[in-house]
């Protein structure tokens, strides 16, 4: 039996202190306020100091520290502005790798000379699970949007509205934007230069403290009783300061905000050491946190013009003069010469598949002399856009994005065996009926042949012929055929000179298909935003086009429910518009079939329910077998 090894006795080894106490003591600061503010980014900072205690080399700058795991350009730029602050009060040959006389080390519970406000940790605290915990049985603070934030305008916003006679009670997102534009200093649809998020990004905020709830599809946003109450304060210390004498907005820079009791927004608060995370982490509120603590809060002058409180003021409520850049011509119009019109391609129809046929589509566009787009719709293969033109800025790389309205024509093509196989695996008729509810009132069936390649297809040609037929007589469609990619390119051209000439002096006016009541004016209607005279046109904008027409959002049970009828073979999307006029969910049908008193009546309950233009019964025969599928116990044979 061998023998056992010896016992190595000896000292522990002593691990070397971190040699970099300095960034290590102010991520701890930052930890700690983190923590204390009930913030996610503790873990974050938390996380940092794990990695930099584990580091055996001096840094010189924090830009050094990107190389360590869990640290971003948040933190390293958090880091450089205090160690720039640092050399500015101890002197530029001040050392960076040893803390100055009196300081306590990094990590205890009393290291907290650069936040004087916060805290200090319960003495004995015996770590920083114990802390955390105790921390945690606090009473959490109220929460109160920062003035003129983008909370803070959508709060005031429903509030005002609610409190006018016969409101509805709600808002619709895009006069919730229009209307909490005025309180806010940051745009609601547009981000700053360097960031992707909006002042609309602070409503996720909202409804996570229980201050707003979204229902419906689409989206209607209103005030819970604790969003109702704390709107009121706000409302009230609007008033008082519009009572008292004009202060500078200047003089705000540290965080003249309305704040009772509570914290500050956290994608949106603004203090000096209460900065946060790293870009590229996991969590989206956090990154949404770090755009907005490490932003400047005094904006330069050309950039505070962009964004004005109303038409013709500037954010400090001075007259601006006019300018022909500006970013907003005539409030919420395009006026005649401000926009140009744009035709949008989808990328479907450039990639992938025939990819000599696609390409040649985009040559021919291109000879043809067509301005056009290439992007991604979530209907339809072409349309057009009036876009907003836009001076480049001064100092910046890209112009401003310009705001695009949406016109009434979109194009759907289609070549013979596209056809044959989308009615064969039924995405014709869903096609249709997304065409139909997208918003648009113009929609077209570009219809390419196929030549000699149509007597190889799945389906007779005659289907497809009364397919085609049946588009432009039973749904409403606008069918124009053609015999290849070059005609294609051709109508096009010749839509995208028609388009251009149709709306060359009309004033285009914004609206939202959300709003009730908003049907939209035609083509020549006269219409506020233009001139007298001048013919107008309302049209919705592209991103509120293109979020509405995506095909696999969040459905109501009453969507689901026409999907789940349309299925059933002779069933079309009128029919069952006219069943779910009635019965609009399926526990209301099974609620009117329990009503019933006998098998036979039960059956013909639906026959009678007229549809479409001529109102036609739907007949027995569908009634039927609507009821066989909902009422029939097992499998249906």
């Amino acid at each position: 039996m061998p023998a056992p090894e010896p016992v190595r006795l000896g000292r522990k080894r002593h691990l070397p202190p971190c040699p970099n106490p300095l960034f290590l003591q102010w991520l701890s600061e930052l930890r700690d306020q983190a923590r204390e503010r009930g913030q996610k980014t503790q873990h974050v900072y938390h996380k940092a100091i794990s990695s930099l205690k584990k580091y055996p080399l001096p840094l010189q700058n924090a830009r050094e520290a990107k190389i360590l795991q869990n640290f971003g350009d948040g933190i390293c730029k958090i880091l450089d502005e205090k160690l720039q602050r640092y050399y500015r009060e101890n002197g530029p040959d001040a050392s960076i790798h040893s803390l100055p006389r009196g300081a306590p080390p990094p990590g205890r519970p009393d290291n907290n000379n650069l936040a004087p406000n916060r805290k200090k940790n319960v003495p004995g605290d015996g770590g920083e699970e114990k802390g955390g915990g105790e921390r945690k049985k606090k009473k959490k603070r109220e929460y109160v949007p920062q003035k003129r934030s983008g909370g803070y305008a959508v709060l005031l916003t429903l509030f005002r509205e609610s409190q006018i006679p016969g409101s509805k009670g709600y808002m619709f997102k895009m006069e919730l934007q229009a209307e909490a534009q005025l309180l806010c200093d940051k745009s609601f649809t547009m981000p700053d230069l360097g960031s992707k998020y909006t002042a609309w990004s602070s409503v996720s905020t909202l409804i996570q403290k229980n201050l707003v709830v979204k229902t419906h599809n689409p989206a209607r946003y209103s005030l819970t009783e604790e969003g109702l109450s704390l709107a009121q304060r706000l409302e009230s210390g609007e008033q008082g300061a519009n009572e008292g004498q004009e202060r500078g907005r200047t003089g705000e820079r540290d965080g003249a905000e309305v704040r009772g009791e509570g914290e500050e927004e956290e994608e949106e608060g603004v203090g000096p050491g209460v900065v946060d995370l790293t870009a590229g982490d996991d969590d989206e509120e956090d990154e949404e946190d770090l755009d907005e603590r490490i932003r400047p809060v005094e904006r330069p002058a050309c950039a505070a013009q962009v964004r004005t409180e109303a038409p013709g003021l500037s954010v400090s409520g001075k007259p601006q003069v006019p300018e022909t850049t500006s970013r907003r011509p005539n409030g919420g119009c395009l006026l005649p010469g401000t926009y140009e019109i744009i035709l949008c391609v989808d990328f479907i129809e450039t990639t992938g598949g025939s990819k000599h046929c696609k390409q040649e589509l985009v040559k021919e566009l291109q000879r043809n002399g067509v301005t056009f787009d290439i992007r991604k719709l979530n209907v339809g293969d072409f349309l057009w856009v009036a876009r907003e033109k836009v001076t480049p800025v001064p100092g910046q790389l890209r112009a401003p994005p310009g705001r695009e309205l949406v016109l009434d024509h979109i194009i759907e093509r289609k070549r013979m065996d596209d056809l044959c196989g989308s009615i064969i695996d039924g995405r014709f008729r869903e096609q249709k009926f997304r065409l139909k509810r997208c918003g648009l009132r113009k929609p077209i069936y570009l219809v390419e042949e196929c030549g000699t390649a149509a007597s190889h297809l799945s389906l007779p040609e005659a289907t497809l012929q009364q397919a085609i037929v049946n588009t432009q007589v039973v749904d409403g469609f606008f069918v124009k055929r053609v015999q290849d990619v070059k005609e294609s390119a051709a109508y096009l051209t010749v839509m995208t000179r028609y388009l251009t000439k149709l709306y060359q002096n009309c004033t285009l006016i914004c609206r939202s298909r959300e709003l009730e009541g908003d049907g939209g004016s035609e083509q020549g209607r006269g219409g506020g935003g233009g001139d007298s005279g001048r013919p107008s046109c309302s049209l919705i904008s592209f991103a509120e086009f293109n979020h509405g027409a995506v095909k696999n959002k969040c459905q109501t049970v009453k969507e689901v429910f026409a999907r789940q009828l349309m299925q059933i073979s002779g069933l079309s999307g009128d029919k069952a518009a006219a069943i779910l006029e009635l019965y609009s969910t399926p526990h209301s049908l099974l609620t009117a079939y329990e009503s019933c008193t006998s098998e036979a009546e039960k059956e013909k309950l639906l026959s009678s329910i007229r549809y479409g233009k001529l109102k036609r019964n739907l007949g027995p025969a569908l009634s039927r077998t609507v009821y066989q599928l909902y009422c029939t116990q097992g499998a249906l044979s």
